[in-house]
């Protein structure tokens, strides 16, 4: 094995060792034992509810109800799981009795909306006596939908994808979301008879904010309905968004349709959100692996913002490392600004302007990095993510690619498979967002 080979092997280690601290399965296990931090009640929330009913929905829905099922055996009287369409095979192995659902995802479609209208038909049986258990993690938004009448699931889907397509941030995103909806900004409580509430919740988002993560299924939202009207102004999509939907978001700002759950509202007197999981979590695990390998690990910035500029960044800050072996760890979620038609992700983007710094400032030395989404998914792409060297750049102009136009076109996949350092996983049932990895003197 060569060095940058047993270099590759660390760097996948650290990031499996990420990935097992955030294991959905695990970590809802150990919430229902009250083993978490602030889960110490759980226990007896559970063993008060006369029945227990569980939803599930996101990208980590199948393990999570895997768990769920297994640690509360005969006392569950319904359960709902929205997953992946990939999941669902194994849903059906790991949570025989639960009743599952595919979700679409990054948009909704007819699957979200019949998932939807299983989980507001299980919800009508609940009375204050009963406890529902949410297990939610990040893709909920979009596979699970229930359009706020009279807006349609074809007005969503339209109006989502013109906020995707202009890159607006995922708080923005979520304004519009849960102003359109009848269940995300805490109106689900609204379907749930007075029953008690407790989120498991896996997070996907900067700061573990309760309100974006799942558009805030049970949670309070300080979003309004003129906030969704602004965002829509601002990314200028007013004018192309369906006028049932200008009108509804219109009436909801003149007080003509009732607003999102805020903070006081007495619907939350009987609801408990916990986090569960997070990228704070995973990256934890990953700087412990990467001691244990005998790296000194440094902890950089976290990751938001443009995927090249970060790249451009890390580059320079790798370069600029001497002496020790290190390990420098960051999470987060970089951003893509499409500007060319080519096919990649955001963390594949990360990694070919960090590999392209890396030659131009120190074009021998021993770094090798790793950057992939802890969901096992970078953009629409099969790669979880890339390996990035000083020597992936001569690669990549072996097999006939200027990288800097790659890097252009955003076009970074076919370039980084070109050259061997696509990084698969296949999807991972998990999901905190992006981890990187860089091995300095390794």
């Amino acid at each position: 094995m060569t060095s940058e080979e047993q270099a590759r092997a660390d760097l996948t280690r650290i990031y499996r060792a990420a990935l097992e601290a955030v294991a959905p399965d695990r970590l809802t296990a150990a919430a229902l034992r009250g083993e978490l931090d602030g889960a110490r009640d759980v226990p007896a929330i559970v063993a008060q509810a006369r029945r227990v009913f569980v939803v599930a929905a996101g990208k980590a829905a199948a393990r999570m109800m895997a768990a769920a099922m297994q640690h509360l055996a005969g006392r569950i009287s319904d359960a709902v799981a929205v997953v992946p369409a990939a999941d669902l095979r194994f849903a059906r192995a790991a949570a025989p009795g639960a009743r599952l659902y595919p979700g679409g995802h990054p948009l909704p479609d007819d699957n979200s909306a019949t998932a939807a209208q299983a989980v507001l038909a299980m919800l009508a049986d609940l009375t204050p006596h009963d406890l529902l258990l949410v297990a939610l993690s990040g893709g909920a938004s979009a596979m699970v939908a229930a359009p706020a009448q009279p807006v349609t699931l074809e007005d969503k889907i339209a109006v989502t994808a013109g906020l995707l397509r202009v890159r607006a941030s995922i708080g923005e995103v979520n304004a519009v979301r849960k102003h359109l909806s009848a269940i995300k900004g805490g109106r689900l409580l609204r379907h749930c008879n007075g029953a008690r509430v407790l989120s498991l919740i896996l997070s996907d988002v900067r700061g573990n904010d309760l309100a974006t993560i799942g558009s805030g299924l049970t949670a309070a939202d300080h979003t309004t309905f003129e906030d969704a009207r602004a965002v829509l102004v601002r990314h200028s999509l007013w004018g192309r968004t369906p006028e049932r939907v200008r009108d509804y978001l219109e009436a909801g700002a003149a007080g003509e349709f009732e607003e999102t759950v805020k903070a006081r509202d007495p619907v939350l007197a009987r609801v408990s959100n916990l986090i569960i999981g997070d990228n704070t979590l995973a990256l934890a695990a990953a700087a412990r692996a990467a001691e244990a390998l005998g790296y000194e690990v440094d902890r950089w910035r976290e990751l938001y913002g443009e995927a090249a500029d970060l790249g451009r960044a890390l580059g320079a800050h790798l370069s600029a490392l001497h002496g020790e072996r290190r390990c420098v760890l960051a999470g987060g979620e970089p951003v893509v600004t499409v500007r060319g038609a080519g096919q990649g992700g955001r963390a594949q983007e990360l990694a070919l302007a960090l590999a392209i710094e890396l030659e131009r400032l120190t074009p021998q030395a021993r770094i090798a990095a790793l950057c992939a989404a802890t969901d096992g998914i970078d953009g629409p792409t099969d790669a979880a993510g890339a390996f990035a060297t000083p020597g992936s750049v001569a690669r990549a102009r072996a097999a006939n690619f200027t990288p800097s136009a790659a890097l252009a076109r955003n076009n970074s996949y076919p370039l980084l498979k070109a050259c061997g350092d696509l990084f698969h996983t296949g999807p991972t049932g998990t999901n905190v967002t992006d981890i990187f990895v860089a091995l300095v003197n390794y």
